[in-house]
């Protein structure tokens, strides 16, 4: 029963935290594909492309702060109560949102965003906690469904972006808001309290020495952030250009992008309620192959035409779902001796600085040509895939090294 009501918790803040943080992405690209220039698509008189790649960029560059420091912060100072204070104060930024767009402030909107990113970093915290209280075959489930509320929740935010928005531009996000003060209710209430810490370290001092990519000064987790940050790159891509995509190819507009996502939204989640079996695949090579099928259906949707493309959109959730599964149980089992809050920190902390570089590259590419982005996510991706074979391989033979070691020894 402990288990139980552990799982359900942690999932149903993943629920309602990601429906407040996808709320707004089909919003934006028709606010700043707009013809008619404004305050807030025209700011300085810069190309509106390039105002929404900065756009795009803030969010995760707070992400990237946010998932680097709120893991190892909550090995330092408990789960629970990071949880509850980063929920609240990511429904502070959803208001800050709304009142932006009210007034038409790009720069408000730009703080705005880059708060809400800073605090959302907490996907690592929720991940961190079951890896604590989970082993075995239950960790890498418990996973995999909270894997699964996550993209169902990129599936409810953008459905009630679509069906609230006739009400105004602002209302989903106050809605946001609302749904990640419920976040910080759930956590006060269903999660029990933690032993205080009596380290009495700052948390100036621990942000400092441990957040989480310190990890980099081991090379085997190295070698991670590199795979892992080329596989995100690609992934990255998709995430962020392909409304715009779709807006460029077929003309869709917020309602129209918002099905697309449901789409991409449901396989995921179907997927990841189904994954976490047992294989008799090494983890790597499971993983390189769903990198591959990542990279194909990125580069489909560069190549294609809107109904292929939306086909790509689609299917592109069942490797990316798998992939997320295996490599987050092969990590909690592979680096746990470094803190669970810091390793599950420092794959958020690569996803976000993948979006930031995809987001200042994609501002300009897109300026040529959309697809141009997409291509070179498709090869980051198929690179990725290439490299965890190898490293699989690598990590075998220093295995087999070690084993004709003991016995010539």
């Amino acid at each position: 029963m402990k288990n139980i009501i552990l799982i359900s918790a942690a999932c149903l803040l993943a629920l309602l935290s990601t429906i407040g943080a996808s709320l707004p992405y089909p919003i934006l690209p028709p606010l700043f594909a707009a013809e008619a220039p404004n305050a807030f698509n025209n700011f300085l008189g810069l190309p509106s492309k390039l105002l929404f790649g900065l756009a795009l960029t803030i969010n995760p560059l707070g992400l990237l702060i946010g998932s680097a420091l709120l893991g190892p912060l909550s090995d330092r100072y408990g789960r629970r109560p990071l949880l509850m204070r980063t929920a609240v104060g990511a429904a502070i930024g959803h208001a800050i949102t709304a009142w932006a767009l009210v007034i038409q402030s790009y720069p408000l909107f730009i703080v705005a965003r880059f708060i809400t990113g800073l605090l959302e970093g907490n996907g690592a915290v929720a991940r961190a906690m079951l890896a604590d209280q989970l082993t075995g075959p239950l960790r890498l489930r418990a996973m995999s469904w909270l894997n699964g509320a996550f993209y169902l929740g990129w599936l409810v935010g953008p459905i009630l972006a679509g069906a609230t928005l006739h009400w105004g531009v602002t209302v989903p996000f106050w809605i946001a808001a609302a749904a990640l003060m419920l976040v910080a209710v759930l956590v006060a209430v269903g999660l029990p309290r933690e032993t205080p810490s009596l380290l009495t370290t700052s948390w100036w001092q621990v942000a400092r020495d441990r957040h989480s990519l310190n990890l980099l000064r081991h090379e085997e987790l190295r070698t991670l952030f590199i795979v892992q940050l080329a596989f995100t790159c690609g992934v990255a891509s998709f995430y962020e250009f392909y409304p715009l995509w779709l807006v460029e190819t077929a003309n869709y507009h917020a309602q129209e992008i918002a099905w697309v996502n449901v789409g991409l939204c449901g396989t995921m989640t179907v997927t990841s309620l189904l994954a976490g079996g047992p294989s008799r695949h090494a983890p790597l090579l499971r993983a390189s192959w769903y990198a591959c099928g990542v990279a194909l259906a990125v580069g489909i949707l560069a190549l294609g035409n809107i109904w292929v493309g939306i086909a790509a959109i689609v299917l592109f959730g069942i490797p990316n779902a798998l992939y997320n599964t295996v490599i987050q149980g092969w990590c909690a089992e592979r680096f746990s001796a470094h803190g669970q809050g810091a390793v599950m920190g420092l794959l958020a902390t690569t996803f976000c600085i993948a979006n930031i570089v995809v987001a200042l590259s994609g501002s300009v590419l897109t300026l040529i040509d959309t697809r141009l982005i997409l291509v070179a996510g498709a090869v980051s991706a198929a690179w990725a895939a290439w490299r965890m074979v190898a490293w699989r391989r690598q990590l075998d033979g220093a295995v087999e090294a070690k084993a004709c070691q003991d016995l010539c020894g």
